[in-house]
């Protein structure tokens, strides 16, 4: 039943820490020493144009809040609630709704929804800790908090920058095209702006020969590269160049995502042979799972040369929902966790690269039975492999536990990438940290009241679980 009543909004000081007092109060200890540390986001979705421009806006609540995270309409539309309903355009013309004061009320009238949810968590927090809204939001408070919110996104200490800064914001890397032409970052660059905030390659489009529009992304690659793509040989030139230019603007990371993390090292024949029957689209059918394990190969190869980390986002079945991917396109919410099988299919790469110190290969899984039974066993093994912090559906306050509790114990923490929080929301970046921080104070403190390890030294693997080990990860002191 939604709740209608106008009450206060509440968040307790002690919120994820354990209910025994012992644990809580070394929990409270450590979360005070790391809670006003700097933010280092070096994974995200953020559009780097709210930053390259001084006048920009987060938009409307509801463009804000609503219409681009996938994690706050997904459930939406799980309840049937149409994504046009939500502002959200259809490639089929279908009309969108076009007043946010209505998306809102929606919102509003059905934020019962996320409750017990991390995305629940979060926009609570956010709308607290960030906007100041006191009242809980419900279709009766709806417009009353759309109101305070258009006031206080049109004041200049809500614009992007003002938050980048109050945020404590110390990097933040954004995931672009391999044929994105990076103005946003180079605009950053020239005009001096003192926030750092770097491009990550991203060469899905591009790899993946299945890809709708493969084929043009091949001559938009060409067009940026200034490379004449005719062959295999030429591709890889291509590739190499376009690396070279997201480093020129600050880029220390590449990020691939897909299903199967199966790596495979064809001859330059038979690539070619591959890549030159894509060209003239007469693809075989095995033609695109062999040469994305070539590909992982290759850019293996190429981190180990010009020492971009490289990150494999895998285990997901993008775009489940296929009439609502034809109407609407990616990223609504229908990508669902798939098995993923690690250790066979790294050992070609693992085997080549991963006692290379020049190389660096973080991994992302949304399979959390992997983390004990091979995942933490690699990264405790090999040098050049870290696992990256739980992600997506495992990104909250029960995944993070399950994640500390499943790989700590066979690969430490130096074997992790720290945290990063692989948002498309802006302003929910530090919310995000948040929970991070105290959940991972909390297990912390678990392993000192059960003696396995001391405050000391506790204190420390917090610092490096909130700021230290993602700098070191992804080579921004470099």
């Amino acid at each position: 039943m939604t709740n209608t009543s106008s009450t206060a909004a509440t968040l307790s000081d002690d919120r994820l820490f354990s209910a025994e007092p012992g644990q809580r109060a070394v929990a409270r200890e450590m979360y005070a020493r790391v809670r006003g540390l700097p933010l280092v986001s070096p994974h995200g979705h953020v559009d780097p144009s709210l930053l390259s421009d001084p006048n920009a806006s987060l938009g409307s609540p509801a463009e804000l809040f609503i219409i681009p995270d996938h994690y706050v309409f997904r459930m939406l539309y799980s309840q049937g609630i149409p994504l046009e309903q939500l502002g959200i355009p259809a490639g089929d013309g279908a009309p969108a709704e076009a007043d946010h004061r209505r998306v809102w009320q929606v919102f509003g009238e059905n934020f019962h929804l996320f409750r017990g949810t991390p995305t629940g968590l979060w926009l609570t927090d956010e709308l607290q800790s960030v906007f100041g809204v006191a009242e809980k939001l419900t279709g009766e408070s709806a417009q009353r908090i759309y109101d305070e919110l258009v006031e206080k996104l049109a004041r200049p200490e809500y614009s992007p920058r003002a938050l980048y800064e109050r945020f404590q914001i110390e990097t933040l890397c954004t995931t672009d095209a391999a044929t994105s032409g990076l103005e946003q970052h180079r605009r950053l660059r020239v005009e001096g702006w003192t926030g750092d905030v770097r491009p990550t390659f991203r060469p899905d489009a591009v790899v993946n020969l299945d890809t709708p529009g493969w084929r043009e992304n091949i001559e938009h690659l060409g067009e940026v590269t200034g490379v004449d793509i005719v062959d295999y040989a030429s591709y890889i030139e291509a590739m190499e160049e376009r690396r070279a230019y997201f480093k020129d603007l600050g880029a220390t990371a590449t990020d691939y995502s897909a299903q199967s993390p199966r790596a495979a090292r064809l001859s330059d024949l038979e690539a070619g042979i591959i890549f030159e029957r894509a060209l003239r689209e007469d693809t075989h059918v095995t033609d695109s799972a062999r040469f994305a394990a070539h590909m992982l190969m290759e850019m293996a190869r190429m981190s180990t040369e010009d020492g971009l980390v490289m990150q494999l986002h895998m285990g997901s079945y993008r775009n489940h929902n296929e009439a609502l991917f034809e109407r609407f396109g990616p990223d609504k919410g229908a990508d669902i966790p798939v098995a993923v099988e690690w250790t066979r299919n790294l050992h070609p790469l693992l085997g080549e690269y991963g006692d290379d110190p020049r190389f660096r290969l973080i991994v992302f899984t949304l399979d959390e039975s992997t983390f004990s039974r091979e995942l933490a066993p690699l990264a405790g093994h090999y040098p050049a492999l870290l696992l990256g912090p739980p992600w997506w559906f495992l990104d909250s306050p029960l995944g993070i536990r399950r994640y500390l509790d499943a790989v700590v114990e066979t690969a430490g923490i130096q074997n992790l990438a720290g945290f990063n929080d692989d948002t498309r929301a802006f302003a929910s970046i530090p919310v995000r940290h948040d929970v991070w921080r105290r959940v991972t104070c909390d297990w912390l403190a678990g392993q000192v009241v059960t003696g396995i390890v001391d405050e000391e030294d506790a204190s420390e693997m917090a610092m490096d679980l909130s700021y230290r080990l993602a700098r070191r990860a992804y080579r921004l002191d470099d």
